[in-house]
């Protein structure tokens, strides 16, 4: 196998080492020779553990037209990725061992990182009956988290169930917050903007119930509860109420909630509809806070790829959702790294070592480190770039950010200590 030496990059941000890999691990850190090795300049690069998106939607099987796992996996490595999360969301649903087994199949032949299914809690998504949670862990696929994302597991007695059942494999249920008897009809945050467009209103109440009601669930039970997708400043202190009291809940904010506002609706275009939708700058600046200070656990994407038959239509008919893979890192430097809130150690906590550990990947989400294995990313943090949604990858083109310039790029990512990205270009993968 190619020995791989990085020279001069900086781990966490400090001072510079080479990286020598060798049989997917790392051999050697320090000031290294050796001839031989195929070198990658990584003079002012910051050396990071690999990313690891823990909601990530890859459409496949069912919606190729929006996404395939190969696309959303290139997309992944180009942002600087070496796993995800796979949400359950598929036609047919991943509600089986089967259909889990299909998706980390699919992401193993693929090769560019290491796709890791969730599975639904309900069977079809409907919030009826608990999905093959036992099959699904004990599959192949090895499914440790569980989700209806996109809907919400409304029934408190179901999502009880479903929090002891997983205590057998220290399992995670990943809850999406809606109570949808409040939200029938909702078309973006429900408030001063939304009353002057006209559009009905998503009220933060309807989040914020949720993640009481299962926060003391989970107290109750002693389960393990994550929250997908915070966005508003109640849910910040719901979370910092269930932290305080000791309870095992995680939560999860996303890039665009970090950085976009519900103003941007005044424009009707579909691109910035999303679920749940996008809040005030008030909320903006509690999920910033909250991230900064740990209440707040992980930066997850929710990249949510669409045809564009399925956004470029008029608002009430558009499908929520927006892209989020190849620019969450950019987004999360502009917000809280220039802003001093976060350090590229607190990157490294938020964006890889905490979702890996949610998630059970026991491979990643570890410090660059003699003997560990080589799943890396190298950063330019003083880079810039625009974003252009026809150079993204995969077939859909719905990011809230065309026309932005980030600061931010990925250079390289390493996976199993081979590259999927180098000089910031898709290599052939590492096929497992």
């Amino acid at each position: 196998m190619t020995e791989w030496l990085i020279k001069g990059a900086s781990p966490l941000g400090d001072d510079p080492v080479d990286v020598l890999i060798r049989d997917g691990a790392i051999i050697e850190m320090g000031v290294v020779d050796a001839p031989g090795a195929t070198v990658v300049d990584a003079e002012g690069l910051i050396l990071l553990p690999g990313l690891v998106d823990l909601h990530t939607h890859l459409r496949e099987p069912g919606r190729e037209d929006a996404e395939t796992v190969l696309s959303g996996s290139q997309a992944a490595a180009l942002g600087g990725f070496t796993a995800v999360c796979a949400m359950a969301n598929t036609d047919p649903v991943a509600d089986t061992a089967g259909v889990v087994e299909q998706v980390w199949s699919l992401g193993r032949d693929a090769g560019y990182v290491d796709v890791q299914p969730i599975g639904a809690v309900t069977v079809g998504l409907a919030g009826e009956q608990l999905a093959e949670l036992g099959a699904m862990a004990s599959s192949a696929a090895k499914v440790r988290v569980f989700s209806d994302d996109g809907h919400c597991v409304s029934d408190p007695r179901l999502m009880r169930r479903a929090l002891e059942y997983v205590k057998a494999f220290d399992g995670v249920i990943a809850q999406h917050a809606e109570e949808p008897q409040l939200t029938v009809g909702a078309q973006m945050h429900e408030g001063v903007v939304s009353a002057k467009l006209g559009l009905a209103g998503w009220p933060a109440v309807a989040e914020e119930a949720i993640i009481a009601r299962d926060a003391l669930l989970a107290g109750h039970v002693g389960s393990r509860l994550h929250v997908c997708h915070v966005s508003t400043a109640g849910s910040v202190e719901i979370l910092r109420w269930a932290k305080r009291n000791g309870w095992r809940v995680t939560a999860e904010v996303c890039p665009h909630h970090l950085l976009l506002t519900d103003e941007l609706a005044t424009s009707y275009d579909p691109v910035y509809k999303v679920n749940p939708p996008l809040r005030t700058a008030e909320d903006v600046a509690a999920l910033r806070q909250g991230l900064a200070e740990g209440v707040i656990d992980i930066v997850a994407t929710d990249h949510a790829p669409h045809s564009l038959e399925d956004k470029e239509c008029e608002w009430s008919a558009a499908r929520p959702g927006m892209m989020g893979l190849q620019t969450a890192l950019s987004i999360v430097i502009k917000t809280m790294v220039e802003s001093g809130a976060i350090d590229w150690d607190g990157v490294a906590q938020r964006m890889s070592r905490t979702p890996a550990r949610i998630a059970g990947l026991a491979d990643h989400g570890h410090d660059p480190a003699v003997g560990g294995q080589a799943n890396l990313t190298l950063v330019d943090p003083n880079a810039e770039w625009t974003v252009v949604g026809a150079e993204l990858a995969g077939p859909s083109r719905n990011t809230p950010y065309a026309g932005m310039t980030l600061p931010g790029a990925v250079r390289a990512t390493f996976l199993r200590g081979r590259p999927t990205v180098l000089d910031g270009k898709l290599t052939e993968g590492v096929s497992a």
